[in-house]
């Protein structure tokens, strides 16, 4: 006879970089506050920094949930591309051996683990392969979607259409309707979608079958922020009808609840802080592009340049440039050697001594949470990675969208045209990709001083509000989450019934 489950367990595997590990974080201690479950977290080790640097993070709420780490990774032999997307989906395929082991151990009635057994597995879209998994050990299995709806059901639909729409989608720039959803414009395209020779492009179809055969999808998204596609995945005549199980719009995770993890360095810290109590309120611009959204050196010069004739206050987190690779830190953040002599090489001749009553510039890495909550800060120059954008909105700070790599420009322009809380820096033809100092002035200008900003300024306070209360015990990402719940006993009794 089996023993009896006293306390649901979760377990969810997690892909490497804060920008997932965040939303997973929150979402685990919303398992374990909200709804009464145990978690487990596996994440994966990379860079001895970044590894360090997620421990931290994890480990400042170690007393609610369980964390594993699996074994490192080395993936270099196996894989030159420069898609991140890529990088990480082949990490989490060479940690599902590991993976596939810890999970059999707990899911025994019989281990000595004073863990109950897994009655649930959530995936990272990334690692979609470990849905297998938990087929194989007859436990429900999700997929956690840290980034929009519109960005899931892209994924959802692309795998049943004929290669030839995606092909003419690139040659040609053609749109591609999603049915019940925006349509999907070139401009807004995904990065894997834009080159059809691209190796990056069958590996995300994969993902998207994978998805689609969860027994749920949760979305860091809230009911009145993407109400139209929400509406699709859940309409079986639209999206619904090619995917198993509901949708559960959880978010936003930008809202933290329990234990808060302190922000690593202290020292950064406090010096940002203390210079943002120095300034009037809503006065300063932030300009940060995620954890690891780098600029070239060229474009670095020009950025410095559109600051400075802003004459607008400004908190800049800078990293060393990069060469042709927008996403050169995501993996690395924290491990950059060159980080110590950023400021005194890559800015313009004597920029810090000219601006130096009104801007500070932070090499690497800065406490976003902290300086997007600060009454003193009015706008943010953002590389429109969802996590920052939501950050954004969640404590009603109008943007200036500047979408780096993968499904930043569709984010870009839920932001402008769906949700009217950002303007949309614009690249010159002729400029080879470099955003003009002109350019970054005035979109800067035109959300700190100009009459478009104060309009930008009500909307995202409006949905401000609609964030917070629909994470409200009653609001609809409240419900969503504790309807998670009620499923999956459900569909843990099927598969012990089978």
């Amino acid at each position: 006879m089996a023993t009896p489950i006293t306390k649901p367990h979760a377990a969810m595997f997690c892909s490497p970089g804060m920008g997932h590990l965040v939303p997973f974080f929150e979402l685990a201690k919303r398992f374990v506050t909200q709804l009464d479950f145990q978690v487990t977290i596996f994440v994966l080790s990379i860079t001895d920094a970044s590894t360090i640097r997620s421990h931290q993070f994890l480990h400042s709420a170690s007393n609610l949930f369980n964390i594993v780490s699996l074994p490192p990774v080395d993936i270099s032999g196996l894989v030159d591309t420069p898609f991140i997307g890529t990088k990480i989906a082949m990490m989490m395929h060479q940690s599902l051996p590991a993976l596939r082991s810890a999970v059999s151990e707990m899911t025994s009635t019989s281990t000595s683990s004073d863990l109950p057994p897994i009655t649930a597995l959530i995936v990272d879209i990334f690692g979609t392969e470990a849905l297998a998994i938990a087929e194989e050990f007859k436990i429900p299995k999700y997929v956690f979607d840290v980034s929009s709806a519109w960005y899931i059901a892209t994924m959802l639909y692309a795998p049943t259409l004929d290669v030839k729409v995606l092909d003419e989608h690139a040659n040609m720039k053609l749109p591609i309707k999603i049915p019940g959803c925006t349509t999907l414009r070139f401009e807004d395209t995904l990065d894997v979608f834009e080159d059809p020779n691209c190796p990056a492009r069958s590996r995300f179809l994969c993902r998207g079958k994978e998805a689609s055969t969860a027994d749920g999808i949760l979305v860091n998204t809230w009911e009145d922020l993407e109400p139209k596609t929400l509406k699709a995945l859940r309409d079986t005549k639209l999206l619904g009808s090619i995917i198993r199980g509901p949708v559960y719009p959880v978010g936003p995770m930008a809202i933290p609840v329990g234990p808060t993890p302190p922000p690593q360095p202290v020292s950064w810290r406090s010096h940002v802080l203390d210079w943002l109590d120095l300034q009037p309120t809503e006065s300063v611009i932030y300009v940060s592009f995620g954890s690891g959204g780098t600029l070239s050196a060229k474009q670095t010069i020009e950025l410095a340049y559109g600051l400075e004739l802003s004459q607008q206050r400004f908190v800049w987190v800078l990293r060393a440039p990069v060469e042709n690779d927008a996403s050169g830190t995501y993996l690395t953040i924290g491990n950059d050697d060159r980080a110590g002599n950023i400021i005194s090489d890559y800015l313009p001749d004597r920029f810090l001594s000219r601006t130096h009553n009104v801007g500070l510039v932070v090499p690497t890495w800065a406490p976003q949470t902290e300086i997007l909550g600060h009454p003193s800060v009015g706008g943010f120059l953002s590389h429109c990675g969802w996590n920052s954008s939501i950050e954004s909105i969640v404590n009603g700070v109008p943007m200036v969208a500047w979408p780096f790599y993968a499904d930043h420009k569709l984010t870009a322009t839920m932001l402008t045209e769906e949700f009217g809380v950002a303007v949309r820096l614009k690249v010159s033809s002729s400029s080879n990709g470099v955003v003009g100092r002109e350019e970054v002035k005035m979109m800067v200008r035109s959300i700190m001083v100009d009459e478009e900003g104060h309009s930008i300024r009500s909307r995202v306070e409006e949905l401000k509000h609609s964030a917070h209360k629909a994470l409200s015990e009653g609001g609809t990402s409240y419900c969503s989450l504790s309807q998670v719940a009620k499923d999956c006993q459900i569909r843990l009794q099927a598969y012990s019934d089978l």
